[in-house]
């Protein structure tokens, strides 16, 4: 539900940086070697499971899915500060860092430009 033509952008932002990151997450699976031993799907499915609950709402650009998205995109977050840290600055952790920061922020830019505006008594 968009409640004004600013959230349209800030929802086509939010759903950018949403399929960025779990693009990215794929790719970093793979990139730039494979863990052997360890079941991809289970990796994929670790990874990606947690965000793809929230497609429908950040498709649809639902507030409250935006919420709680926000929640779950801090985890990411924190997970990938601590790898950027330990890698010293490698790259995939980095890129994470950025575009999970950059989806926690225009999420809360949208629930702010999205706000309902309240009915008048006339």
């Amino acid at each position: 539900m968009l409640h004004n033509p600013k959230a349209r952008i800030t929802a086509r932002l939010t759903i950018a940086l949403y399929l960025a990151t779990l693009v990215t997450l794929v790719v970093t699976t793979f990139y730039p070697v494979q863990t052997e031993g360890v079941s991809v799907t289970l990796m994929l499915s670790i990874k990606l499971i947690p965000l793809l609950v929230f497609a429908v709402p950040v498709f649809r650009g639902h507030n409250r899915g935006y919420i709680w998205l926000s929640f779950v995109v801090i985890f990411y977050f924190t997970r990938h500060v601590v790898s950027a840290w330990l890698s010293e600055g490698a790259i995939a952790p980095l890129i994470l860092t950025v575009l999970t920061f950059l989806l926690f922020t225009v999420a809360m830019v949208h629930l702010k430009v999205n706000r309902p505006q309240p009915v008048s008594e006339t």
